[in-house]
């Protein structure tokens, strides 16, 4: 099929998604827009090669619009990995920037912005600056208040840093005023009680944003694009609910001046979460509060967020006249050619993004640069529909598991030229990482080991599935390289009755769930889990259990749960557990010798040894650390083969890890 005909098909399938637009009479190609995200990827405040190697390739990609992560504007702002646009001294690096994305005909737009009182990380912020002396609903900062001629000052620092970024040849900025950051800390009346003219009433509170506003386009020109992301519901009583954010909408309307709104949800409380949501709630979950606020905006175009994966789902809102504009944040990490091969119709070729938040816990939560589960490539320089060249000599290569580590290290080497057979004991690929697709709020898992399978089809992969491949099946193959990506197994809990090993009958909880995912009963009695993992699985697993069971208590001896996920996947989860009825059991242990003979179970409160008994328990299963299935690994390295252990096979760890160790390997063999 020619090319042309692909893109006509297209034309009438996203016609909406693929059709231009003028911001402020500076022309998109197209609806799809780069949200925000935070890469790390600068350093020492200037740009970096990986830095602009994530923008480019998106551009090239097929976004028409990217919105980089906030940048260095003002003098208390001191993260090394933000640009900086405060100084003249900076002007080449942005102009390298700029040019390298605007050829790509994407236009690129600086994030303006600060957190104010407000702070994802462990801990307070010392040297923060906000509206009023109140503490952020996160993390308890109270800010040093900015008195009035330092707001002014900060205004001035701001127009200063979006004039040099028009200088540099980028088409405009975006002002980030949601999130909880210090621009929606002004606007929310629950954070700002202030009484001189930056505060008090809405005219008041949204004033520091119309000056802002005003100054860029004195400065920059009618030409030079200026988003307003706005707050749409942070969810916090007396605050911005959508009636408020209606009402800034329209205050801060101007067509003249703005040229789109896009709305944030959650700010810096228990519901951050609602900022980046994950597959527990439905997909484009904010589609209708868009809607709604698109009523106030005065004709000026809207950006539609959160949790859109597909073109099906863009192209449907903007059908439904909901917004104007698509913006993609972990879409387009996950795959910087989103657009492109949707515009092309090739929608299977499309890496989805998980919606795990790991791209956030990385940045946030462990000060790294930022990583997905399902794109070990983030930042190279060839990113964009990549795919990997031939090796210099044909090798014959066994992979034994077919979990995404396997899979991962499997289509790659396959598509690299060489002779791979995959070994898998389920039916279908995916291992244990399908059976998290299948629970609640797991279903975009399934999109890395779908790829991974029509991408090894592409590369001449060959599966042998419903096999647990032994040293014998290997050799008879005659590999030059053997992966091993057997897994892990759930340790037993020393403190049961060794006899309730015998027969299974005490199983793991990845052992249980299975055979209770089309169960559509309902079970008397108590479901207990014994939690040593702290992993989404788990959590989503006790949902499961609760639709069967009429009680599911989880026991742990950390004093919380889920402490191995991210924070905003972690305050969604609590909400739904408590939502549901779900008991928790904290720093508590089972008894020494657990038997279950009179059918309830003793839990000691691990500092004190207080016990507390679970009545009528019906079910008990454990999730556990895992200890690796390597027992191939001395017989094969015995008969002199070269040997590589990857995943869970290697030590237990995240899909991250996984689909990392089997890119790495995949390429290496």
């Amino acid at each position: 099929m020619s090319a042309t005909r692909v893109d006509t098909q297209t034309q009438q399938k996203y016609p909406r998604l693929f059709s231009g637009l003028s911001l402020s009479g500076t022309p998109l190609r197209n609806r799809v827009c780069h949200a925000s995200m935070t890469t790390k990827f600068g350093a020492d405040f200037d740009v970096t090669e990986r830095l602009l190697n994530y923008h480019v390739n998106r551009a090239r990609g097929g976004a028409a619009l990217i919105v980089t992560e906030p940048l260095t504007a003002l003098p208390w702002q001191n993260r090394p990995y933000k640009v900086r646009i405060n100084s003249d001294d900076a002007l080449p690096g942005l102009s390298r920037w700029a040019e390298a994305v605007e050829q790509e005909d994407c236009r690129l737009l600086g994030q303006l912005q600060d957190s104010g009182r407000g702070r994802h990380e462990r801990g307070r912020n010392p040297y923060a600056y906000g509206a009023s002396a109140l503490a952020d609903d996160l993390s308890w900062t109270v800010p040093h208040v900015l008195e009035t001629d330092e707001i002014e000052a900060m205004i001035e620092d701001f127009v200063h840093g979006a004039e040099r970024l028009h200088r540099a040849g980028f088409s405009g900025v975006e002002i980030s005023a949601g999130h909880g950051h210090l621009f929606h800390q002004f606007l929310s009346p629950w954070s700002n009680h202030r009484d001189d003219r930056y505060g008090g009433d809405l005219a008041g509170r949204t004033r520091l944003l119309v000056e802002l506003v005003q100054g860029i386009r004195q400065r920059c020109g009618s030409r030079f694009i200026i988003g307003l992301k706005l707050p749409g519901d942070d969810s916090l009583p007396g605050s911005i609910d959508p009636e408020e954010a209606g009402r800034i909408t329209a205050t801060l309307a101007d067509p003249e001046r703005v040229s789109y709104f896009c709305f944030a949800q959650g700010g810096h409380s228990r519901m951050l979460y609602k900022h980046i949501p994950d597959l527990f709630g439905p997909r484009a979950p904010y589609t209708e509060l868009t809607r709604q606020l698109r009523e106030h905006a005065n004709g000026i175009p809207v950006m539609a967020l959160g949790v859109i994966t597909d073109p099906a789902e863009a192209e449907g809102i903007l059908e439904s006249s909901a917004a104007e504009l698509i913006g993609l944040g972990r879409p387009l990490v996950t795959d910087a050619a989103w657009a492109l091969k949707s515009q092309q119709g090739r929608e299977a070729d499309i890496r989805y993004c998980v919606g795990c938040n790991t791209c956030w816990s990385v940045i946030i939560e462990d000060g790294s640069a930022i990583a997905c589960d399902n794109n070990p490539r983030v930042g190279e320089p060839d990113e964009a529909d990549w795919w990997p060249q031939r090796a210099e000599r044909k090798r014959r290569v066994v992979v034994v598991g077919s979990g995404v580590a396997g899979m991962e290290a499997g289509w790659l080497a396959a598509a690299r030229g060489h002779d791979v057979t995959v070994f898998g004991a389920g039916a279908e690929p995916g291992g244990k990482t399908r059976l998290h697709a299948e629970l609640p709020g797991g279903e975009n898992l399934s999109s890395i080991y779908d790829y991974q399978t029509l991408a090894g089809k592409r590369g001449g992969l060959k599966l042998e599935m419903g096999l647990k491949a032994g040293l014998e099946d290997i050799l008879a193959l005659s590999p030059d390289a053997v992966i091993l990506a057997t897994g892990a197994t759930m340790i037993w809990p020393h403190q049961l009755d060794p006899s309730l090993r015998e027969d299974d009958m005490i199983p793991d909880l990845r052992a249980v769930m299975p055979g209770l995912l089309d169960y559509s009963g309902r079970e008397s009695g108590t479901a207990v889990i014994y939690d040593h993992d702290h992993t989404a699985g788990t959590y989503a697993s006790a949902l499961h259990l609760k639709r069967i069971f009429e009680r599911v208590v989880i026991v742990t001896p950390r004093e919380r749960i889920a402490q191995d996920e991210p924070l905003v996947t972690r305050q969604n989860l609590y909400e739904r557990i408590y939502r549901a009825g779900i008991e928790l059991i904290l720093c508590s242990d089972l008894a020494p010798g657990t038997d279950f003979a009179d059918g309830d179970l003793k839990v000691l409160n691990v500092y004190t040894g207080a016990a507390t008994r679970i009545e009528d328990v019906a079910l008990f299963t454990y999730s556990t650390p895992r200890q690796p299935d390597a027992s191939l690994e001395s017989p094969l390295k015995r008969a002199g083969l070269e040997v590589h252990l990857i995943g869970d096979c290697y030590s237990p760890r995240t899909v991250l890890a996984a689909t990392r160790e089997g890119y790495r390997v995949g390429m290496a063999v």
